[in-house]
């Protein structure tokens, strides 16, 4: 039997109300509620005050220590992080609390930045203070970095983990003492090289047996706390998470994307050790204070920090009284945010739900021909046509967030603007015109249910791919696909012209406005407006799941010719126009209302590199188009081979008065030579108060083995630049450093490359103070003042 005759287009629609224009007010304004919910959902709880319940967490009495630990920057090895740890000694040590400080040597496995070989390394002064457990089956370690970068005081980060530790600690010694051992770790050195976490668990009686890790970050000053990564064989864990934190945010996705990007906490440090399980979770809007001079405790949303201590007290107390030792679930879970709560399901349900989608959304098509609805040809053709918005408004924000970069270059120093919900909201829009303009150029040719099936088809593709490729993220598109081929076929085997089409289709939405929307409004802030074609990506992936709520916004196009039909295309363009002008202004408002100015300055990035031994000296940034302010210190671009230490990246550089300042001393304590070896044994001593000093064998000298300070760490040559094995060596003591190079070749000749680095350029010759709009980048070299110089052996 033959396919039925063509039909006009508002008869191919899923669904066709009697009252066309009350059905789209009432889909709209559902999906606009249940949107509304997701995002009040996402937001951060009230702080309580100082005289909340003692058993209670308060962001008042957490943050009066905020504001002593960023008082001022105190990177490691600093007199101001001195200070710092002497508060948090006093204040766990009051609590009557075991408090130890762990003071030893860590390196950083890994080799340096570009093509040398070597090892970092810095000397660590953890705070650990353990709560005894009435009956432990394990531990529970809530973990938080003390120190700050150099350009900045820390108020988020990490004062923010830091204060809701000593908070959570006071709320757990104030009560019943929990079944198992409780250790809270404050670590040092984490900006510089993740050295204190390191030095923690692999040498700590503590971590011996490994246990549960909590740890706390903040990559920004506002925003909700979101649980981003977690150990393997996570489903337990996340079982607890659902259960325990008050404001349970996080995703699989998040998760698996953390996985294969190259970023790192304290927390890789215990992942890195067999016998750690745990979490890992920061608040990560406001980006654009991060390690900036702006990370101050002012600058903190005591509501973020509020939702850090509700979680972490409660996640304490649940670990605490737990088995440790049934922890491990054998497979991931799935997990979002739903309204009241966190959604789950097992791994393993993944690649089967992600195929019963695609079987759904099968038949629907079928089943859709079979009524009459659409034909094969055009299912073809609303499948091959949806791509379209699936490519083009990721890349139609790309070229707004370009545009706008080449009105304000500062933007790209940035991780964020200083105020980017216009931007955001430009980028949601310009998707919405995409995909409406879209729509309104096919519907009438295609019809409304293929392009619906087309756009529910490539939701069930990518489930199946990202089943494959990223298990975590597969949700995603696979449960809305579902939904939509549910609704699809309700409103096949029901009146087309009653209103349960309509309202299969508006749940449809709402599932994929509860699943989508929360994943647009976090990677927003979790990539930043750069890669803000990614949120656009997944808002245009929401509007095809809602494809059969956004055709009632059109008028029926089918049959009407001449005046009428002209009538209906210009009323089926007014979204796509709507959306585009929106576009267009949020973008303008941004522009209008984020100008840099005093308070929120254009970041630059400067350092200083002196070469004692000739004399020379130079100004250097990072930025590839200096900003007025750095114009005037640099010009052409350049590379920094004799200072090895500062990377081997492309360099903006200008000519520089040199000052009158010391290299790094270096005694050769030992050399003894063989026909096979040459073991040479030094003291490097910086001669100035510095943060870091650096030690690098020439290109031409393979270096067996070293040890550093008393570490062992695996030797190495580098090929094609004048220095290659090289030492990092973070917070140096003033008495220096002794490091013992085992060379190959028995007695060939050798250089040695010393230097050190201090922070704060206002003393050097010919620096010229920043005016009041222009501030520093957030970098862990901005500012920074290196003198190097070579010792021949």
């Amino acid at each position: 039997m033959g396919a039925p005759p063509p039909t006009r287009a508002a008869d191919r629609a899923l669904a066709r109300p009697r009252r066309r224009p009350l059905a789209a007010l009432a889909a709209l304004a559902a999906l606009l509620a249940v949107g509304g919910t997701v995002a009040y959902d996402l937001d951060t709880p009230a702080p309580r005050p100082a005289d909340a319940p003692a058993d209670e967490f308060s962001a008042a009495r957490a943050y009066r220590n905020v504001e002593t630990i960023a008082a001022r920057p105190h990177p490691a090895g600093s007199p101001a992080n001195d200070q710092v740890r002497a508060h948090l000694e006093g204040v766990l040590r009051g609590l009557g609390l075991e408090t130890t400080v762990q003071d030893t040597v860590a390196r950083e496995a890994g080799q340096l930045s570009g093509a040398a070989a070597g090892s970092t390394l810095a000397r660590v002064r953890n705070v650990v203070a353990r709560l005894p457990g009435t009956d432990p089956t394990g531990k529970v370690f809530l973990v938080a970095h003390y120190d700050s970068v150099q350009s900045g005081p820390g108020g988020n980060d990490d004062a923010a983990g830091t204060s809701t530790i000593l908070e959570v600690a006071r709320a757990l010694a104030a009560g019943p003492r929990p079944r198992n051992d409780v250790v809270f770790v404050l670590t040092d050195a984490e900006e510089a090289c993740l050295c204190g976490a390191s030095a923690f668990a692999a040498d700590h009686p503590l971590a011996a047996d490994g246990g549960v890790v909590l740890n706390l970050e903040a990559r920004g000053s506002t925003g909700p706390v979101i649980m981003f990564e977690t150990s393997r064989d996570n489903a337990k864990l996340v079982d607890v998470f659902g259960r325990a934190a008050p404001h349970p945010v996080g995703t699989s996705f998040a998760v698996e994307i953390y996985r294969a990007l190259p970023n790192d906490t304290d927390f890789t440090a215990f992942l890195d050790r067999a016998g750690f399980v745990g979490l890992n979770s920061a608040y990560i809007d406001g980006g654009a204070v991060y390690h900036t001079p702006l990370d101050t405790p002012a600058a903190m949303d005591r509501a973020s920090l509020q939702q850090h201590g509700d979680n972490a007290l409660g996640l304490a107390r649940e670990f605490g009284r737990a088995d440790l030792k049934a922890l491990d679930a054998g497979h991931d879970a799935t997990y979002f945010p739903v309204p009241g709560g966190l959604a789950r399901y097992p791994g393993w349900l993944v690649l089967p739900l992600a195929v019963a989608a695609l079987l759904a959304v099968a038949t629907l098509g079928w089943l859709a021909r079979r009524r009459g609805r659409t034909t094969y040809g055009r299912l073809a053709a609303g499948f091959a046509l949806g791509l379209v918005p699936i490519v083009v408004a990721p890349l139609g924000a790309q070229l707004l967030w370009a545009g706008v970069t080449a009105v304000r270059p500062g933007y790209a120093e940035l991780l964020d603007p200083y105020r980017p919900t216009w931007y955001r909201l430009a980028v949601v829009a310009l998707a919405a015109a995409t995909l409406f303009t879209w729509y309104a150029l096919t519907r009438r040719r295609v019809g409304p249910a293929a392009l619906a099936i087309g756009g529910l088809g490539w939701l069930a593709v990518l489930g199946i791919v990202l089943a494959v490729l990223v298990p975590g993220g597969a949700y995603l598109t696979t449960l809305p696909a579902l939904a939509g081929a549910a609704a699809g076929l309700i409103a096949l085997t029901v009146r087309i012209d009653g209103p349960w089409p309509v309202v299969a289709a508006t749940a449809a939405g709402a599932v994929a406005v509860v699943i989508l929307l929360p994943t647009v409004v976090l990677l927003f802030p979790a990539l930043g407006m750069a890669m803000g074609g990614v949120a656009a990506l997944f808002a245009v992936l929401l509007g095809l799941a809602a494809l059969p709520v956004v055709d009632l916004l059109h008028p029926e196009a089918g049959g009407q010719r001449g005046l009428v039909a002209a009538r209906a295309r210009r009323a089926g363009a007014l979204p796509a126009v709507a959306a585009g002008l929106a576009a267009a202004v949020f973008a303008g408002v941004g522009l209008a209302v984020d100008r840099f100015d005093a308070a929120h300055p254009v970041p630059t990035h400067l350092m200083y590199a002196l070469d004692a031994g000739t004399g020379q000296a130079r100004w250097l940034s990072h930025e590839t188009d200096p900003q007025p302010w750095t114009a005037q210190f640099v010009d052409g671009a350049t590379t920094v081979a004799d200072f090895p230490g500062l990377g081997d990246t492309e360099l903006r550089s200008g000519p520089a008065q040199a000052a009158n300042l010391p290299a790094p001393k270096l005694e050769v304590l030992a050399d003894t030579r063989s026909t096979e070896q040459r073991t040479v044994r030094v003291r490097v001593t910086p001669q100035r108060p510095v943060r870091l000093l650096t030690l690098h064998v020439d290109g031409a000298t393979e270096v067996e083995s070293a040890v550093v300070a008393g570490r062992p760490v695996p030797g190495g040559r580098a090929t094609g630049t004048p220095w290659g094995f090289g030492i990092v060596f973070h917070a140096p003591p003033p008495e220096g450093v002794e490091v013992t190079l085992v060379l190959a070749g028995g007695s060939g000749p050798a250089a040695l490359r010393a230097m050190d680095a201090s922070d704060g350029l206002d003393a050097v010759p010919g620096f010229r103070p920043r005016p009041a709009d222009v501030g520093v980048v957030g970098s862990h070299s901005s500012e920074m003042l290196a003198v190097a110089r070579t010792y021949p052996l």
